[in-house]
């Protein structure tokens, strides 16, 4: 009996194990310093995403899903952020982990999405190449394209500090000009 349950409990060991291999990011997680991949996928329309073209501005990448309650609390507020300081000192991109595109547009088109530039990452090609493994997951990158803040796995009593890191990465007069830019 044992020698029949060895044999069948390696395949299974063998099976979780590879199965975890190619569940894991083969990248590891930029840092605070690093420069992060420049590539964020396409957008809504069909537009190649770089992070080159946003030197010069605070750039906040988060990674979400429909299903992740922190997530849902903290993209109405990245949408307030950006609609109040303006395009011209803020992007935020909205990377939609590995759902179905039909979740995800029905999400980024309803009437209640905040106002982001959202990416659909249904192949996990972004979210492998920022090892991605918990959500949310937002960098804040600062004016020179490198990431100044990370935040990961962090729960709705974060989003103030979360927002106090983005806003002390403006320049000044940003910070206290009128709302909208």
């Amino acid at each position: 009996m044992i020698r029949k349950i060895r044999p069948a409990l390696a395949c299974v060991l063998l099976a979780v194990g590879l199965a975890a291999h190619d569940a894991a990011p083969t990248n590891p997680s930029p840092k605070a310093g690093d420069i992060p991949p420049q590539i964020l996928g396409k957008d809504r329309e069909g537009n190649v995403v770089d992070l080159a073209s946003q030197r010069g501005k605070i750039v906040i990448v988060t990674f979400w899903a429909s299903w992740c309650g922190p997530c849902r609390k903290e993209l109405p507020i990245l949408g307030h952020l950006q609609k109040v300081i303006g395009h011209d000192a803020l992007q935020v991109y909205a990377v939609n982990l590995k759902e179905p595109r039909n979740d995800f547009a029905a999400i980024a088109r309803s009437r209640t999405a905040p106002p982001l530039d959202y990416i659909h990452d249904a192949k996990g090609v972004v979210s492998d190449e920022y090892g991605i493994q918990a959500i949310p997951h937002m960098f804040i990158i600062g004016h020179d394209g490198r990431i100044a803040r990370v935040h990961r796995g962090y729960s709705e009593q974060s989003l103030p500090e979360i927002v106090q890191d983005i806003l002390a990465l403006l320049p000044e007069d940003v910070r206290n000009r009128q709302a909208g830019g």
